[in-house]
């Protein structure tokens, strides 16, 4: 009886020393995409504050290509100690498994959810020689002209494409999608009239639309953004249901201790709360924000079944 006592009094102690002294090496950071993505910028904002946080070394690892696979696929197959985390976003995480029946990963099982760390709003725009201000103007426009209007996006099954098409859904309008090869190409197309709209991240419009050579008349986000205040959110302007941010977090291997995943939870909530990193965010037009492992997790569910039903019931496919 003694024998066992001890035994349950030691193990109990090897599991609190365990938990106590992570993270005791280096974390790996898995970002799915190449240097100077949209995730890579982000990202590089974040683990030298984690670095701080932990006192152990954070290092970021590109691990590029299959659309986001190969970092998501890697970081699935990894040892869920802690050791080995992955960056991702609404893209990789929720959409691609979708479009591409083969993917390498269970977005639903693989993974075990840390934290959000920063979303940030869609906007459509649309070139001026269009006359409308805004949503219901947009759509009144459109849908006495099906097939005719045209919005352009980064590509088959990007989120700016899926907006276009769940905004179809939801309205009963026929904007014809024109696929580019990435958020530049697309602009270039809209300004020089190709393209009567576009549905894009918020910085790359700034500086045309206070030209006055695009117009932007809503948001995707929750609330108006502090630098076009003018411009609604899509709850205001009457379809809620296309409410969307983009949205970036952190996840583990799926059977990451629950202990681990807390630390990792408290200390990006920490570190997303420091004012110089807020700023900087802010100057990528995107805003930190951060849930409990539960409610990311919910997130994630609840994304894959939303877009689930937009992709099937528009039929997007990939070639």
């Amino acid at each position: 009886m003694k024998t066992l006592f001890l035994f349950l009094v030691i193990a109990g102690a090897t599991q609190l020393a365990s938990a106590q002294e992570y993270p005791s090496k280096a974390i790996r950071v898995i970002i799915p995409f190449s240097p100077g993505s949209g995730l890579d910028v982000l990202g590089r904002l974040l683990t030298p504050k984690l670095h701080e946080a932990t006192r152990q070394p954070v290092i970021a690892e590109n691990r590029a290509g299959g659309a986001g696979r190969i970092g998501h696929e890697a970081v699935a197959k990894a040892a869920p100690d802690g050791y080995t985390l992955l960056l991702t976003a609404v893209g990789p995480l929720i959409h691609t498994p979708i479009l591409y029946p083969q993917t390498p990963f269970d977005p639903l099982k693989d993974f075990a959810a840390i934290s959000l760390f920063v979303t940030g709003p869609l906007v459509i725009v649309v070139h001026p020689s269009i006359p409308v201000k805004n949503v219901k103007e947009l759509v009144d426009f459109a849908k006495k002209r099906p097939g005719q209007l045209n919005f352009g996006s980064t590509g088959v099954g990007s989120v700016n494409h899926l907006l276009g098409e769940m905004l179809n859904l939801l309205t009963g309008t026929k904007i014809v999608h024109v696929p580019y090869k990435g958020g530049a190409d697309a602009l270039t197309e809209l300004l020089g009239g190709q393209v009567e709209m576009v549905m894009t991240g918020v910085s790359p419009v700034i500086p045309h639309a206070k030209a006055g050579k695009l117009r932007v008349i809503v948001t995707t986000g929750r609330q108006r953004m502090p630098n076009m205040p003018e411009v609604p959110t899509m709850a205001e302007s009457g379809l809620p249901e296309a409410e969307i941010v983009i949205w970036y977090g952190a996840v583990a291997p799926a059977a990451t201790p629950k202990h681990i995943i807390g630390r990792l939870n408290r200390e990006i909530v920490k570190v997303m709360n420091l004012p110089d990193l807020r700023e900087r965010y802010a100057q990528q037009s995107v805003v930190p924000e951060t849930n409990s492992p539960e409610q990311f997790a919910q997130l994630i569910r609840d994304e894959y079944a939303r877009w689930t039903k937009v992709i099937r019931t528009a039929r997007i496919k990939l070639e």
